[in-house]
């Protein structure tokens, strides 16, 4: 893994992909593919719980690490609906457009 800033998401997002058609009783990858975007989002919720938690408790080593699980699993629900990191920073890219463009820019 040559890339370690946000490159890496994308090398992420891509081996992510590339599990998503191995066998799930090799990959957990592929075992959240495999049971749908329900159990993706449910971990999606407890993750972002945990990051919260850690946030308010001050525990930076264990809010990286969570954030860490977060993000992978998000990227993994956005993959099981055939949206990409890219798709979403174009959202984000346009609502800071529109944001500008009200006068109140970020």
């Amino acid at each position: 893994m040559s890339n370690t800033g946000l490159e890496y998401l994308l090398e992420l997002q891509s081996t992510i992909e590339g599990r998503r058609a191995s066998s799930p009783e090799h990959s957990y990858t592929a075992q959240l593919f495999a049971a749908g975007p329900s159990r993706i989002a449910q971990k999606v919720g407890e993750e972002g719980v945990e990051v919260a938690i850690a946030a308010v408790q001050g525990d930076t080593p264990r809010l990286k690490a969570e954030s860490a699980d977060l993000l992978y699993h998000l990227i993994v629900l956005l993959r099981s609906q055939d949206i990409t990191l890219q798709e979403v920073v174009v959202e984000l890219a346009q609502r800071r457009g529109q944001v500008s463009a009200q006068g109140t820019g970020t």
